[in-house]
């Protein structure tokens, strides 16, 4: 077996951890392939380095990431492309997403013996009608249209298959997967959604409406969600967290669920709710 390790060295412990992964590797003789980038932080000859990234996911059997959610969903994505499944090993703040524990790594046997759940995720995709729908952006967790720090609150019209559904008026709107029912959606006041189940969700932020609330659509749903023009506000589509795209008020953005989906491997053994259970308590603390 050989696995591609992607770790976020920018977290506290992702490099102390990734130390002990890769001994606990060794010890099972799994082969190791990391980004060249990384040889001065893991300078061993039993590592094969990669200067192409791609090439990397494309010769492992799985991915392990090393960090925190953003960290592990970044990785999945890739992994989705090339069809490879993921573990996540949480070296962050709360890792709902992961599937394994730093004090949990004697647990990797299971890759080998092959006890282990692997859970097939829904993604999202997002296109710009400005962009004729033909270039398509991918989330595992949301995509969110929102306005820019100085401009007012958005008005949104959306319809679903061809049909209207409602008028927003918000600073923004969030269209997650299952998997992202507990992201930033659940601080939005949504609700939470097992991962297994096939839908997508609509959350306003800060709705300026009493009776504005989340829906849930079938998976099979397309959404169009565009702003009313002002003249005077910026608008952002975000996926998972990483870059803003720039959205004009012509743009019309659609977003349904994608062809591909993530695979991630579970060596918990958790219920979802003992999860959620689990990492909201964390919160709290």
């Amino acid at each position: 077996m050989i696995a591609a390790i992607i770790p976020n060295l920018t977290k506290k412990n992702a490099e102390q951890v990734t130390q002990s992964l890769l001994c606990e590797l060794r010890r099972l003789e799994i082969r190791v392939c990391m980004e060249a980038s990384l040889y001065s932080t893991f300078p061993y000859r039993d590592i094969e380095f990669f200067e192409d990234f791609f090439g990397m996911i494309s010769a492992c059997d799985v991915v392990i990431a090393v960090g925190g959610d953003g960290t592990i969903i970044h990785a999945a994505k890739h992994a989705a492309l090339a069809n490879k499944p993921v573990l996540g090993v949480n070296a962050g703040r709360i890792g709902f997403v992961a599937g394994l524990e730093p004090n949990q790594l004697h647990r990797l046997r299971q890759l080998l013996d092959g006890t282990y759940k692997v859970e097939r995720r829904l993604m999202l995709e997002a296109s710009l009608k400005s962009e004729q729908y033909q270039k398509v952006y991918y989330a595992l967790n949301e995509g969110v249209i929102s306005r820019g720090s100085q401009s007012r609150i958005l008005d949104f019209q959306v319809s679903y298959n061809g049909n209207n559904l409602c008028h927003y008026r918000a600073d923004g709107l969030i269209v997650a997967t299952p998997t992202g029912s507990t992201a930033y959606s659940l601080s939005a006041g949504g609700p939470v959604i097992e991962p297994s189940m096939r839908c997508l969700l609509l959350t306003p932020i800060c709705p300026h409406s009493l009776l504005t609330r989340s829906v849930v659509f079938d998976e099979d749903t397309t959404l169009h969600i565009k702003a009313v023009p002002n003249g005077q506000s910026e608008m952002f589509l975000t996926l998972d967290g990483e870059p803003t795209i720039p959205v004009t008020e012509e743009d019309c953005v659609r977003f349904q669920k994608s062809s591909r989906s993530v695979s991630l491997i579970d060596l918990k053994y958790q219920t979802f709710y003992e999860i959620v259970n689990e990492k909201l308590s964390e919160r709290r603390a």
